[in-house]
């Protein structure tokens, strides 16, 4: 492998050492580096940081699959609209049997979010067998439910909840994996599955006596995590409904506030998506008598042939409750501004590349109201630009307020045109027509807001990241030519066409060797790395030299910029250090 026996940078001042190796190969590491890891380990800001920048990386990984589930979902729910494509999107016709069945399919992601982040968070944050704590995780976040479940349907009524109720929109209840729970939404995923995590990464590698070896690994973690879960689920069933109970005190403020209800509905309603809890927000008044008997959907409907029948009848004064169903005007035209913005602020080199990928989740969002492929593509990477994106959703849905324009606007452009355009069109185009167009004009505003915020801050936003630069990838030839003599008995790289080991063992050797490494895990695009000495990494060019696209240094924090091979490069990278610890 590659030894960097001298390497200097110079920059304002004279040389300065950042690699010096021992006669017998291993990195040297100073008290100075050593007292900065230990430092590192007890913790602080910086190292706070980087955990809040990797938990952020471990959310990306399960949100990819959105783009593909929303593109189904659109298309299921466009194909089996009746005030489209008429009758034969009518339960019992086989044009809405075959499209119904792909639509269903597509659904699943949605229902089953908590299941989903609960499984794929181990991926980015486990420190090691990543595929072994995804099990783990699973089984601890099913044995919490399983718990909560039983807690509450043996002493609901002293924790305050009616667990007879069946469980659904707006009772506080859920059914995961068939169990009857709090709903939690993915927050109580994330908080689960973050403590099996933590559990694997302390406890994995414990030595049991022989004669226990049968309970040692993912055994002695599930173990561990039976008994934690017990506290922890009396925590929740003691916490969370007063949790449901501020929400639902919240909501009668919102009825109380006039148009600044609406525009305090349409914000938090945003800004809750990635915790779950937005629909403990819109459920009450959508699906039950928050603001209308027999909630907002169903009272629509009832109010519609009179409002089609009558273009004297303001919208408003019919229906002012259907003020609260805003949220898919932030859907329609907020989405498309973001996008613009996404991709004008985009480098020139990658706008082909941002296109392919906003067009489809733009689509998705614009014509079925589903933000989440849209949102996530951000959410993580920039959160102040999310809370922006809520704040502009929550000004346009005021304005529409104002102009008098209500009815079920939840959703996305299907979804209008199924409930308020197509049947009330008619009557009440004109003012129809006016708020899509004060929309566009949001959408501009978006566009120009999202833009500067992008470009003043640098925001790594779709097409801008570090890991998109381009550089000249060299091939395996290359990479062997280059290590010869050195590499040559002491690679553990077999076949000429196995370039992700190959990389693996550059990556490490400009790292500083095994001895360097306190761990690694990854995130979408970029193997993230803890040192113990940062000095002795090579700079950001050798890291190109070799094939990757970058280097990010924070602290002991080394991220090494691959991009979406970045999970079998960990692999590689990690039987590297297996076998090196063994010479």
């Amino acid at each position: 492998m590659i030894k960097i026996e001298a390497q200097e940078v110079r920059e304002a001042g004279p040389p300065v050492l950042l690699h010096e190796v021992h006669a017998n190969g291993a990195s040297a590491v100073s008290s100075e580096a050593k007292t900065a890891a230990l430092r590192m380990k007890r913790g602080g800001f910086p190292v706070m940081m980087q955990k809040i920048q990797r938990f952020g990386g471990a959310m990306y990984t399960p949100a990819i699959l959105f783009a593909f589930s929303g593109i189904v979902v659109g298309l299921g729910t466009l194909f089996t609209t009746e005030a489209i494509f008429g009758e034969m999107a009518t339960a019992g016709h086989l044009w809405f049997d075959c499209w119904n069945v792909l639509l269903q399919g597509g659904w699943t992601l949605f229902n089953q979010m908590p299941l989903l982040f609960c499984v794929a968070l181990p991926i980015s944050l486990a420190n090691k067998q990543n595929a072994r704590c995804c099990m783990e995780a699973l089984a601890i976040y099913l044995t919490f439910n399983y718990f909560v479940s039983t807690i509450l349907g043996q002493w609901g009524p002293v924790f305050g909840v009616d667990y007879s109720v069946e469980a659904g929109s707006g009772t506080g209840l859920a059914t995961i994996a068939s169990i009857k729970t709090l709903d939690m939404g993915i927050m109580g995923a994330l908080i689960i599955s973050g403590i099996a995590t933590m559990l694997h990464n302390k406890y994995f590698d414990t030595e049991l006596p022989e004669w226990l070896g049968v309970f040692s690994g993912s055994v002695f973690i599930y173990m561990i995590g039976f008994f934690v879960m017990v506290p922890v689920a009396i925590i929740a069933c003691l916490v969370w409904p007063h949790v449901q109970a501020a929400i639902a005190a919240f909501q009668g403020f919102i009825l109380s506030a006039g148009t600044f209800g609406v525009g305090v509905f349409a914000f938090f309603e945003r800004v809750l998506i990635p915790t779950g809890l937005h629909h403990f927000i819109y459920t009450p008044f959508y699906y039950d008598n928050a603001a209308v008997n027999g909630g907002i959907f169903a009272a629509w409907a009832n109010i519609l042939p009179q409002l089609a029948a009558d273009p004297s009848i303001a919208l408003k004064d019919a229906a002012p409750w259907a003020a609260y169903t805003c949220p898919g005007w932030t859907k329609v035209f907020g989405s498309l501004g973001v996008a613009i913005a996404f991709y004008m602020t985009a480098k020139p080199e990658r706008k082909q590349r941002v296109k392919a990928l906003l067009i489809p989740v733009t689509l998705t969002a614009m014509l079925c109201g589903i933000t989440e492929p849209l949102d996530f593509t951000f959410l993580f990477i920039a959160p102040g630009l999310f809370v922006v994106h809520c704040v502009l959703g929550a000004l346009g849905c005021m304005a529409q307020n104002l102009l008098g324009v209500v009815g079920i606007f939840d959703g996305g452009i299907i979804s209008m045109l199924s409930w308020d355009w197509l049947p009330l069109w008619a009557a009440h185009g004109l003012q129809y027509a006016i708020s899509i167009l004060v929309g566009l004009c949001f959408t501009a505003l978006w566009v120009v807001v999202f833009r500067f915020l992008i470009v003043k801050f640098d925001f790594k936003t779709p097409g801008r990241e570090d890991d998109d630069v381009e550089v000249e990838l060299k091939s395996k030839a290359d990479y062997k030519q280059k290590q010869s003599g050195a590499a040559a008995g002491k690679s553990v790289a077999q076949s000429k066409d196995d370039e992700r080991l190959v990389l693996a063992e550059n990556i490490l050797d400009l790292l500083g060797g095994t001895d360097n490494i306190i761990d690694v895990t990854n995130c979408a695009t970029r193997l993230r790395v803890n040192v113990k000495d940062k000095s002795v990494v090579a700079p950001e060019a050798s890291f190109k030299a070799i094939g990757t696209h970058g280097l990010v240094v924070q602290g002991q924090s080394i991220q090494v910029i691959i991009g979406l091979t970045v999970p079998q490069v960990r692999e590689k990278f990690e039987s590297l250090l297996k076998f090196e610890s063994l010479l």
